[in-house]
This record gives structure tokens, sequence and C-alpha cells, in this order.
């Protein structure tokens, strides 16, 4: 099957399933049933073929498959696969959510900075009318106060007035529109390093949170939150992995197949959340030291501002403006780390959703028994058990063995399925036991692997293949270890989520056009200017020859009649008089009547009589 073909039947295929998920009440995005496809796929217990081409037959079965795993009610593996999908689509680097943080506020102000560029203003009214909009853009554009409030526009306006006046706007309005916004950022930093310079004077500051002393509370409280919400989640890791290991030991894993599986799972979701929590731990720990860093800066940016103002009534803007800004350019940096602190505990709430299943099916009063005679081992209590074991490199032939204090003479080594021990994973069906650096590090096919006992370490040496073919069986059966356990690189068909939904996007072909504009710049073109020095001369010689001339004008009797002649008339008027009495008159219709005139012979005469009708005029 040809390579569009086939993508265009899987992209079918997905929205089969996504309907079809619809149409019984549940909204799963592509990118999950993506995923989801690709999992049964390469799940075994499924036996789809992915060298032949997929019948109707398979496709239903695809299709019934999905839907089923999708809508599987009680699954922790769905809501690990869930969560994978949430955090990698939401998650990103500082830079990028930064970045994006700062196009929506652009976005934001995009109408107002336009209203202030595009403006027209000539008359008194329109220029306050600007000016007032410049104040209100930056006060939005520095996020110092509300516009709303009098008093914080009085504060930002007398800044602005000192180093911008009112007079100053037609030079403003005769710019492009480049130096337009140019000049508007530049004013908004200036206007807000003097409001800060201001507050720390304690001369002003209206509006303005003090954001270090906020994030010095907010750091700390956000940490310890989740720390704690860490430590909760390693504490059912522990009690997970002790009751999982004491089945296997009393060999009630296989009487109780459907109880291991379910806690394999549980254990999966809970390190699943465990990775996540730790990478935003680390996050908010750079938050402290960032802001740690710019607090110094800023403390001391304002005492080389007190030493060049001091208490001097005008001083060089070459050598203030540069403060003002930095200053600026400091509390956006405080501002982005407040976002950013934001952004994370959020990332934190909205991960608890998927972590109730595995709470639902192991409720305290089903652990609680299972916990009996156990003994529940930290990680860190696993590792000091076997600080002391380590390998010897002489033992095994054709394998090249690292320790933690030969790093530092090789590039830092990725370690495979992300430090978990390699052995147990493969060999005890899945299970996750954190590996220890200090027994060794085994380099086989370019590729690092921990173990979490000196005994574990050996066994795989032996077999390194037998146990990464099993380690990869596992993971078709349980597809949340491929994003777990970063096993991207064994299962090129599985990429990460973001990536699945790029390539999601339909391959559109489209005719288009574009042009250049011929001057992009506004022309600034004299019309007057010649180059040519020869031309120049022939222009200088004609019009010294014009100041000896002398132009006359004469009339004749034929051309006076060429003349174009106007003139103008008032139309006539239309005027009515009335009087104070109506008067009129009546006098008789004359009617006369002649009789005789019809039926008479033509031998005879005819008698004609005429009869006078008119009535008199005393009877009218």
């Amino acid at each position: 099957m040809a390579y569009t073909q086939a993508e265009c039947v899987i992209k079918n295929i997905i929205r089969e399933i996504a309907q079809e998920c619809a149409d019984r009440g549940h909204s799963i995005s592509e990118t999950l049933v993506a995923f989801m496809v690709k999992a049964v796929v390469l799940d075994p217990r499924y036996e789809f073929n992915v060298d032949r081409t997929l019948t109707k037959t398979d496709v239903r079965k695809l299709i019934t498959t999905c839907v089923d795993r999708l809508l599987e009610p009680q699954r922790p593996s769905l809501d690990t696969i869930k969560m994978q999908v949430y955090f990698d689509m939401n998650y990103t680097s500082r830079a990028e959510f930064l970045t994006e943080h700062r196009c929506v506020l652009e976005s934001r102000l995009a109408p107002a900075c336009r209203e202030i560029t595009d403006s027209r203003a000539r008359t008194r009214d329109e220029l306050e009318c600007l000016y007032r909009k410049i104040v209100s853009y930056m006060l939005l554009h520095s996020g110092l106060g509300s516009p709303t409030e009098i008093s914080i526009v009085r504060e930002a306006t007398a800044a602005l007035q000192s180093i911008f006046p009112q007079s100053e706007l037609g030079t403003f309005l005769a710019l492009t529109k480049k130096d337009k916004e140019r000049q508007l950022n530049e004013l908004s930093m200036i206007v807000t390093g003097i409001r800060l310079f201001n507050k720390n004077c304690k001369k002003g500051g209206e509006g303005v949170d003090d954001l270090p002393a906020i994030l010095n509370e907010a750091v700390p409280a956000t940490k310890q939150n989740v720390e704690s919400e860490l430590q909760a989640t390693q504490q059912l890791i522990y009690h997970y992995t002790a009751i999982i290991e004491r089945l296997e030991k009393s060999q009630e894993c296989y009487e109780e197949d459907g109880l291991h599986d379910k806690l394999k799972e549980a254990l999966y979701n809970v390190r699943q959340h465990e990775v996540f929590l730790r990478i935003i731990v680390a996050e908010i720990v750079t938050c402290a030291k960032q802001i740690e860093m710019l607090q110094h800066q800023l403390n001391k940016r304002m005492l080389d501002l007190n030493a060049v103002v001091k208490s001097k009534s005008a001083v060089p803007t070459a050598q203030v403006y540069p403060h003002f800004i930095a200053l600026s350019n400091l509390w956006t940096s405080f501002q982005d780390e407040m976002v950013l602190l934001s952004v994370f505990s959020n990332l934190v709430t909205n991960l608890d959703p998927y972590l109730g299943t595995h709470s639902q099916l192991f409720p305290d009063g089903i652990i609680g028994p299972l916990l009996e005679g156990v003994v529940v081992k930290t990680d860190e209590q696993r590792l000091s058990e076997v600080s002391g074991q380590r390998i010897i490199p002489s033992d095994f032939k054709n394998r090249e063995w690292i320790f933690p204090e030969d790093i530092l003479t090789y590039r830092q080594p990725t370690i495979q399925y992300r430090g978990f021990c390699a052995y147990a994973f493969g060999a005890r069906y899945g299970l996750l036991l954190r590996g220890n650096p200090n027994i060794g590090i085994l380099k086989y096919q370019e590729k690092y692997y921990i173990f979490s006992s000196k005994e574990a370490a050996s066994a795989f040496a032996q077999k390194p293949d037998c146990y990464i073919s099993m380690a990869a069986e596992h993971a078709k059966h349980s597809a949340e270890l491929i994003q777990l356990l970063e096993l991207h690189q064994q299962f090129s068909t599985i990429t990460t989520y973001t990536k699945a939904a790029s390539c999601m996007k339909p391959i559109i072909k489209y005719d288009s056009c574009t042009q250049t504009d011929t001057h992009i710049l506004e022309p600034n073109i004299v019309k007057s200017y010649e180059w040519n020095e020869w031309e120049l001369r022939r222009k200088a010689i004609k019009l010294a020859n014009l100041r000896q001339k002398v132009t006359r004008y004469i009339q004749t009797n034929l051309s006076h009649m060429r003349r174009d002649n106007t003139s103008q008339v008032y139309p006539p008027k239309n005027k009515a008089t009335q009087t104070k009495q109506d008067n009129s008159s009546n006098v008789p219709k004359p009617q006369v009547f002649y009789a005789g005139l019809r039926g008479g012979k033509t031998t005879e005469p005819t008698h004609m009589i005429k009869y006078n009708l008119t009535r008199a005029i005393d009877e009218t």
C-alpha cells in the first residue's frame, strides 16, 4: 500500500474510533486515539500483522478493540496514557512557556497599540485623547496597576510627561508605524522604571505589587505542596512494590492474575505521576534560583540608580534611561517567574484526576490486609542495602562497565529505562525497581543499563539480548511503559504525543502566489534633483536669459470674442398678497334651445323656434 493511501486509511480509522466514542458519550482527542491504535497494533495479544495490508475484518476488529480499550472502566493503564498525553501536550521548556505567554500578551495589546499608531489626531481634543490612550497602553503593557484607577493613571501620566510631554505628539505622529511601536515600547519601559524607582524611594508606586516578596512566599509554599504530593505518591509506590514482591514470592500472582496485573498497572500509574512531579519540582527549584538572582540584580540596580540621581533636580537622560529600562526588564522577569509558577501549580492540580482509578481499585480496606507481614522499603532503603556491592569488570568478558567516578571521562550517559533496573523489568514481569549506578553501569550496544543488585547485574550481563527482548514484550503488553521508560527508539512506530499530533495533520496542496512591494518604505523622491552638470548649466542659462526678457499682452478686436464670459442673475421671486375681505360675483350662464330642427320633410321648409332659457340675474 502506498504511503499516502496508508496514511489516509489510518486517519479514517482514527476519526471513526473518535466518532464511536463520541456516540457513546465520551469525548476522546485524536492524539489519544492515534496512540491507542499504534499500541493495539503492537500488542501481540490481538494478532495484528503490520507487514500486510489490513482487510475490512481487520479494520473492524481494530476499531472495536480500540473503542473498548478507550472506554474500559477502572483501568489504571488508560489513566496513565491519558496523564502522559496531557503532560506532553501541556508541558514544555521555560523559554517556550514564556514565548507563548508574551505572544498572548502582544495579541491582547495589539488593538490598543494599533489604535495609537493609526491615529490621525489634529485638534486639541483629539491630541489629549491620544495622550490618554498612550498612558492606558503603558499601564496595560507594564502590568503595574489598572488603567481605571484615577490615582494610578495620574502617577503614570506624571511619569510620562517628565520624558514625553504632550507637545511632542506632533513629532510622534510624523513617524512611521514601526517607529511608533518601537517608541511606545521604549517609553513604556522608561515609565515603568520611573514608577519602580519612585516606589523604592517611597514617593509613589501606587498599584505596584511587591513581586519579590510575593514570590519569596509563593515559591516555598508551592514547592512544599508539590513535595507533599510527591511523598504521598512515593508511599503508594512503595506499598504496591511490596505487595507485588510478596505475591511473586508466595506464587499467588498466578492464582490471582487479575490482581497482579492491576497492581502492575497501578504501579506504573503512580510511577509516571512521580516522574512528572519530579520534573515540576526541578522547575520550581530553577524558579527559586532565578528569583534569587533577579532580586540581587534589582537591589544592585537600585543602588546604582540612587547613586546617579541622588538629590539632583536634573540628570542627563543618557545616564538614567538605561537604568530605568534595566529596571523594567528585571520586573518583567519577575512577572515571568510568577507566570511560570502559576503554570506549574496548574499542571500539578490537573494531574490529580488521572490518579482516581487505582485509588478506587485499591482503597485502604484492600491494601491493608495485603500489607500484613510485609516490610515496606523505600527506594532509598533499597539503594542503601546494596551500597557496598560492586561489579568486578574482569569477571565479565566482552562487557564494558562504567562507574560513577569514571563518568567524567565520558559523555554524560543516558541511562535506559529511565534509571530503573533493567534485569528486574525484564525478568520479573515488568517490575520497576530503582537502579544503583554504584554497582556498575553496563555499556551494551552504545546503551547504558543500571541494576538494583549485583546479582541482577551479573544475570543481565550474561544474556542481555534476552532480557532486552523480554522488556520489549512487556512494553508491547503495556503501552504506557513506552512513554514512562522512554522506549521510543525500540518502538519507532510510537512517537511522543506532540509529534503524533503533528503527524496527524493532513497533507494539503494548493497554489499560492506572493507579491513584494516595489517600495516598502515611504518614497522620498526630489523631482527637481539633477545629477547631470550640463543639465544644471542649461537651466542656469535659461534662468539668466529670462531675467532680460519682457512679456507683453495685446488685445485685438477678434480675440476678445474668444474670452469666456459669465454673468449671474437673480431668479424672479414668487410674491403674493392677501386682502382682508374676499368678494366674488356670479352672472347667469347663457342657455339657448332651438326647436324644430329635426323631423321635417324635405319638400316643406323647416320652422325653427329659438328659446332663450337664460335665467334672470335676480334668480341666480
